[in-house]
């Protein structure tokens, strides 16, 4: 057999991720937060998503795993995870947004077959504000889906290095 066709991080593969990467998600956020993700609209203001959260990939899917929102969408969620009102959240935002894409990032890479014991993930990272540039070290496109939590625009994507 071809490795390439073995081979589920191979580029012509990557597309299919999408719909991993969306039910990864759909799973976290419905199990520790009780929430249902829902597809966004294609284009949405992004100027708003001001809390991105960030797990790195290693073995045999090397790259990174992004979580943007805006900083109420990332208070919302640690209110749910924690069981509290949003107004007594707000100092969990970066703990919540960074587990959330940790436990999406577990998920996504345990969906691909075969992957689950080859590849590690990073401590999370979380950044607030918008006035910045990422830039990884990816030589694919990235993979995103575009989603709604409570209404509010969730982007989750995922780029890697071959």
């Amino acid at each position: 057999m071809n490795s390439i066709d073995r081979n589920p991080t191979a580029s012509q593969n990557r597309q299919s991720w999408i719909p991993l990467l969306e039910l990864a998600a759909g799973e976290v956020f419905e199990r520790m937060l009780g929430s249902q993700l829902t597809s966004a609209p294609d284009s949405f203001a992004e100027d708003a998503l001001d809390v991105t959260s960030m797990v790195g990939l290693a073995g045999q899917i090397c790259g990174v795993l992004t979580v943007r929102c805006s900083a109420n969408s990332a208070v919302l969620m640690a209110s749910k995870m924690l069981g509290v009102e949003v107004s007594e959240a707000a100092q969990e935002l970066w703990d919540a947004v960074g587990e959330v894409c940790n436990m999406i990032a577990g998920n996504f890479k345990n969906k691909i077959a075969g992957m689950g014991n080859g590849c590690m993930l990073s401590v999370p990272t979380v950044i607030t504000g918008a006035d910045y540039s990422m830039h990884a070290l990816a030589d694919s496109a990235k993979i995103e889906t575009r989603l709604l939590f409570e209404g509010l625009p969730l982007i989750v994507s995922i780029e890697v290095h071959s």
